[in-house]
């Protein structure tokens, strides 16, 4: 089942957002679905955000991995702040090949949400995975 929400896809006042804001002209500009408790998005990255010829930069896979996380606590928690991210990267996320993002909760106590997300090839192959401590905003 999949639920979409404005807050979810950038469609709110944060529309400039540059992970997912459909008017940021540089942005990533992801979509994210609600789909089984996952926050999930598809993304082909161009190779203007290469580090290396046709190797998109660690950065912005950084980056792909803390929003779907951060959406995932969003739509679930309500506002929260990345406190601590880390990642490790398995293989490389090449230029103009489709992957999907997902990310998803995997506790919370109190004020702090623990996070995981993985970065995918379209056949399942883990690229990337990322986890996150995040602090709900009173």
């Amino acid at each position: 089942m999949s639920e979409q929400d404005p807050a979810l896809d950038g469609t709110n006042a944060d529309s400039t957002c540059f992970a997912c804001g459909p008017r940021n002209e540089r942005g990533l500009r992801l979509r994210f679905s609600l789909i089984d408790g996952a926050m999930r998005a598809e993304w082909t990255p161009e190779a203007d955000f290469e580090g290396y010829a046709g190797v998109i930069h660690g950065g912005l896979v950084s980056t792909v991995l803390d929003e779907a996380m951060a959406k995932i606590v969003s739509a679930t928690v309500g506002k929260a702040l990345t406190a601590e991210l880390r990642v490790r990267f398995r293989r490389t996320v090449a230029s103009g090949s489709t992957v999907e993002v997902r990310g998803w909760i995997e506790s919370r106590e109190r004020r702090m949400i623990r996070t995981e997300a993985a970065l995918c090839s379209l056949d399942g192959e883990e690229l990337a995975h990322g986890w996150g401590t995040f602090l709900a905003v009173k």
